[in-house]
């Protein structure tokens, strides 16, 4: 395990190691949450101090050195074996030489900015404090809206030469555009498609009614580029381009959904997606353990196979801190969470494709790599189908599960001489059952919270109303037996 930086820390009065900062911002956060808590700004101030908590701990987790060195070792094994080599390629290509991967979002040519300010000016008139019942008051809301972003992408955005550094950087030219901003722009364009898409939160009645939404053709032609650079081929975002995209290289995350709102609406939605930011940072070296331990089983060294699997467990148990920490009511609050932060990253609309009708969803946790990766290590079926995997999951993404798939050699661990390899999978396992059997338990709880100006939803779903279901509980048992199922195949 790295060791922790002794870099100093200035906050402007006098400069902390990052070990003293800790050890500050723990004991601050000890009092303010021992502290009643009453009203919005207490709430955001308890929020702010886990946040700054988080983020100095998230320094010690992944600091430079740390991070380099786990990057030069995956270049280093790159050579020696099918996984590392395609491990490599998600990073260098996709990640823009890094994991998570790099977004850069002020980087970019003059062609492309307006995407970024066209999102940032109109983000005040997306979200509203008091929903209205009325579709007649929500359609006239969203026509609004939709209106200012077609017309202030008609006078700023320049088509053909969008299209023209999109293609470059199709034809292997990454000078005009480097990958780290090639990220950021396919961020800004998801968002921004998100945005149009609903045109007001929270999501309300008469924007699930759609069915097919024409998009501004800014934001089409470019997304197409787009896709296909990743090889993915939905209309909707995804958890690549919506959430892990949208933090910067300083970690900060640009595109926000609540301009305006609450500090407990603010507060959650920033908790909610960078836990899973947070979530690959810590799968990051997860992933190069993975690789050596397959590495190691095929040159049938039992102890460091051995070695690379308890290292897996350990760091798993702090990854899973990162959901058992934050989804909670105190931090991501249940009132707020199914109006304000879950609604936008759906989708639920579609487009005639040679005659036939084709309906895409929104995002989805059962889109994060990291336990499409590890179940495939773990010798587990898939849970997406194929169709949704080309959908929503980006190529090297898909090759990477594959490629944890293929090697996998839990099958091939009879005799005592691997007891303890089998031991050591099975506490990862043990593991995995233990978080989606909680995971079941609170999200539900989620789902369930009144939200009179819509119909039942997830976002990775869409609507799930119906003739025969129109209380939200029997509406939601189609999502809780999926997650049942799931957790019984976690063996």
């Amino acid at each position: 395990m790295e060791l922790l930086p002794m870099h100093p820390f200035n906050l402007g009065i006098v400069d902390f190691t990052l070990p003293s900062l800790i050890a500050i911002v723990t004991c601050l956060a000890i009092f303010i949450l021992k502290s009643p808590s009453n009203g919005n700004a207490v709430y955001a101030f308890r929020n702010s101090l886990k946040s700054i908590k988080a983020k100095t701990v998230n320094a010690v987790i992944r600091d430079e050195t740390g991070t380099i060195s786990k990057l030069q070792d995956v270049k280093s094994l790159k050579d020696q074996h099918e996984a590392a080599a395609t491990l490599s390629e998600l990073i260098e290509k996709d990640g823009a030489g890094s994991w998570p991967p790099k977004a850069s979002h002020d980087s970019w040519p003059a062609a492309l900015r307006p995407y970024k300010d066209i999102y940032l000016e109109l983000n005040p008139f997306l979200p509203s404090a008091e929903p209205s019942l009325d579709d007649g008051v929500n359609e006239e809301r969203r026509n609004r809206y939709r209106s200012m972003m077609r017309k202030l992408f008609a006078e700023r955005v320049n088509i053909t030469e969008v299209e023209a550094i999109m293609a470059a950087s199709e034809a292997g030219d990454w000078t005009v555009l480097p990958r780290d901003a090639y990220n950021g722009f396919y961020c800004a364009v998801a968002v921004c498609r998100h945005a149009y898409r609903w045109a007001t939160i929270p999501v309300v009645k008469v924007a699930q009614r759609e069915k097919v939404v024409d998009l501004p053709p800014e934001l089409d032609a470019p997304w197409v580029y787009l896709q296909r650079n990743f090889g993915v081929t939905a209309d909707s975002g995804n958890n690549t381009a919506n959430v892990l995209h949208n933090f910067d290289l300083s970690g900060e995350r640009i595109y926000k959904i609540n301009v305006g709102m609450s500090d407990v609406v603010r507060a959650s939605e920033e908790t909610f997606f960078r836990m899973f930011y947070d979530l690959e940072v810590l799968a990051f070296p997860i992933y190069l353990e993975m690789v050596r331990a397959i590495i190691s089983f095929e040159e049938n060294d039992k102890q460091s196979t051995l070695q690379h699997l308890e290292v897996i467990t350990f760091r798993l148990r702090h990854l899973l801190r990162v959901f058992y920490e934050n989804l909670t009511d105190s931090r991501v609050s249940r009132s707020v969470w199914l109006s304000y932060v879950q609604g936008f990253q759906g989708w639920g609309v579609g487009r005639f494709i040679n005659g036939e009708y084709v309906k895409y969803d929104g995002l989805s946790g059962n889109h994060v790599l990291f336990f499409q990766a590890l179940d495939a290590f773990l010798g587990l079926e898939r849970y997406l189908t194929d169709e949704n995997m080309d959908r929503y999951i980006p190529a090297r993404q898909r090759d990477l599960c594959l490629v944890m798939k293929k090697y996998c050699f839990r099958s091939n661990l009879e005799g005592p001489e691997n007891a303890r390899i089998v031991e050591e999978i099975q506490k990862i396992v043990n593991h995995m059952r233990v978080f989606r059997a909680a995971h079941r338990t609170r999200v539900m709880p989620y789902l369930e919270q009144p939200a009179p100006e819509r119909m039942t939803m997830t976002a990775g779903k869409s609507v799930l109303e119906g003739p025969t279901m129109r209380d939200t509980k029997e509406a939601l048992k189609v999502l809780d037996k999926m997650l049942e199922e799931r957790l019984k195949q976690t063996v």
